[in-house]
């Protein structure tokens, strides 16, 4: 219907400044976007002014008449109960069941135009706080127009009210009723209480590792999350292993958030901070799933630095691309000589690669008991996981590791970082925490962001 409809609170400069002489808000507004409802909230002492001599009504049909317009819509919406007129609990509420109402009766042509100047100011706060919480649902401020007025002098309006409101008096002494008048009005929106809000929740998601979700509230306010949304989804990518964008951003956002640089190297440690990371999630499945990959992954690397064993001189890669020990060149070695003594004739030596075959060689060619030890324990704390999750529909939980391997999930990673010590790849204490130290960054960016 293209209609423009007003919501506006009536306060005391309305509807012209006794001060001033000049319009109060909502006679401004009126005049600058001229609309066909005006929708007047009345406190018992505005209402007892209204009564008294018509001056809002009077004010609003002699602006149109000047304006030559068809005469507005008036609607009173009375609260002759309202004298507490500070208590901003009781607008808020109240508020939001008129815009609700009136934003039900507007169709996709009309616009909804709220006054944010009038009235006192529970009345204004009432109305911005509800705007940005309305905002962040997609509820009915997405088409409304919050609008401001300026006083004449920039400053703050002064109250003065006569017992005796002379209507003609005062649209004879209004100044802008002059052609040349100044548009004191600016739209506005409130995008303070709506940002601190959702950065908040993303805050809680980084701290929980929820970087998909905290990508999706940032982009949802791209004007004042792009100094930091970048570095979510980096975080993101590297919790994905999505390691090539991962390096994308890092040359984009000037911030590095790899301890490890060699490829080869950055892969396994990624991945061991991936499990972790599972843990911390209570995502105990992907937790459990993830150990295979990543024990093989580290005893074939200790092999390498420790005995001088480089497992690819003795294996295959099979056409599903898993690794199978190579027949003609195991043949006479060391090697196959510890795993045909550990398994006898149930060694394959044209089978696959297990995390049980490179314990052994650890256990029959190493000299380091600690190693040894750590590498013992792991390998059983995988086994007996991966039988429980593979033999029986069971339910993962902190308990149930336990009560299945000895260890928590928290001794379970220090087994872990004990291994990594053995690979050869340089990590301190510090990288296996900077998943938190991008999270500290993201913090001190959307910190410095609010200055």
């Amino acid at each position: 219907m293209n209609r423009k409809i007003l919501f506006s609170p009536v306060g005391g400069t309305d509807p012209i400044s006794e001060n001033n002489c000049h319009d109060g808000s909502l006679l401004h507004i009126c005049r600058v976007y001229r609309p066909d409802v005006v929708v007047l909230y009345m406190s018992k002492e505005i209402l007892d002014k209204q009564e008294q001599d018509d001056r809002y009504c009077f004010a609003l049909r002699k602006l149109y008449e000047h304006m030559h317009c068809d005469m507005p819509e008036i609607r009173q919406i009375q609260r002759p109960e309202l004298n507490n007129v500070h208590e901003y609990d009781y607008f808020y509420n109240d508020f939001q069941g008129i815009l609700t109402q009136l934003s039900s009766e507007k169709d996709d042509t009309d616009e909804l135009i709220v006054n944010v100047s009038s009235g006192t100011p529970a009345m204004k706060s009432g109305i911005l706080v509800l705007e940005t919480l309305l905002q962040s649902m997609g509820d009915i401020t997405t088409s409304a127009k919050m609008v401001q007025v300026s006083t004449p002098l920039r400053g703050m309006s002064e109250h003065t009210h006569s017992k005796e409101y002379d209507n003609e008096m005062m649209w004879e002494l209004n100044e802008d009723n002059a052609p040349d008048f100044i548009n004191r009005c600016s739209e506005i929106s409130s995008p303070t209480l709506l940002k601190l809000r959702n950065e908040e929740i993303i805050k809680q998601q980084i701290a929980a590792y929820d970087y998909r979700a905290a990508v999706d509230i940032a982009k949802s306010m791209p004007l004042y999350s792009s100094a930091y949304v970048g570095l979510l989804r980096m975080a993101n990518y590297r919790l994905l292993l999505d390691f090539s964008n991962v390096d994308k951003l890092i040359r984009e956002e000037d911030f590095d958030c790899f301890p490890v640089k060699n490829s080869g190297e950055r892969k396994i440690f990624e991945y061991a901070l991936n499990m972790d990371i599972k843990f911390k999630r209570k995502e105990y499945p992907d937790f459990v799933l993830r150990m295979t990959p990543l024990i093989v992954g580290l005893l074939e690397m200790i092999l390498k630095k420790q005995l001088g064993i480089k497992l690819s001189d003795y294996t295959r890669e099979s056409l599903d691309g898993g690794i199978k020990w190579n027949p003609s060149q195991l043949n006479d070695t060391e090697i196959l000589a510890v795993l045909v003594h550990q398994y006898g004739v149930e060694f394959n030596p044209n089978g696959f690669v297990s995390s049980d075959h490179l314990n052994a060689l650890v256990q029959a060619m190493s000299a380091d008991e600690r190693l040894k030890k750590l590498a013992q324990d792991v390998r059983q704390i995988e086994k007996s996981l991966r039988n429980m999750t593979a033999h029986q529909m069971v339910s993962i939980t902190p308990p149930v590791i336990v009560k299945r391997t000895g260890f928590t999930g928290g001794q379970i990673m220090d087994i872990i970082k004990g291994l990594f010590q053995y690979t050869g790849i340089k990590v301190t204490k510090k990288d296996w925490d900077s998943y938190d130290q991008i999270n500290e960054e993201i913090e001190r960016r959307m910190k410095d962001n609010h200055r």
